[in-house]
């Protein structure tokens, strides 16, 4: 796993999080699966597989093949957001593109899909392990 800051932390400390982190990624897929699952009965197309991955600057794909992708953070983020980013991929399936048909169909399932977009523009950062430790009194130094 990478940690930006691996100097601040103990080797003991940052097999810590490495243990955490693959734990918040299984969480991650099984919490995606189940919202793609849900949400894929109302958007219809056809996807292949699920991937969830530690992007830096990405929250989801779609693969013009249907491989969905998420990003794991996205467990860190109130569930609306990660029903959006759900909701924007799925409806890639349909849409290869973010023309005005694709932004329709979101906005058709999701109303309010542009507060969450904003939401997740101004607080996508903070959706990262440490963060998720620190607000929830776990420390990360041991």
């Amino acid at each position: 796993m990478h940690y930006m800051h691996q100097d601040k932390y103990t080797a003991a400390e940052i097999k810590r999080l490495d243990i955490l982190e693959r734990r918040y990624r299984n969480a991650a897929r099984i919490k995606i699966t189940a919202r793609v699952e849900y949400y894929h009965s109302i958007t219809g197309g056809h996807y292949t597989s699920i991937t969830i991955r530690n992007q830096k600057t990405r929250w989801g794909s779609c693969s013009s093949r249907g491989t969905l992708s998420f990003n794991y953070r996205l467990i860190f983020a109130p569930p609306e957001i990660l029903d959006y980013v759900v909701v924007h991929e799925l409806c890639h399936l349909t849409h290869m593109d973010h023309s005005k048909s694709f932004w329709s169909m979101v906005a058709s399932i999701m109303p309010e899909y542009r507060q969450y977009r904003q939401w997740l523009n101004e607080h996508g950062t903070e959706l990262m392990l440490e963060s998720y430790l620190e607000k929830h009194g776990i420390p990360v130094k041991l």
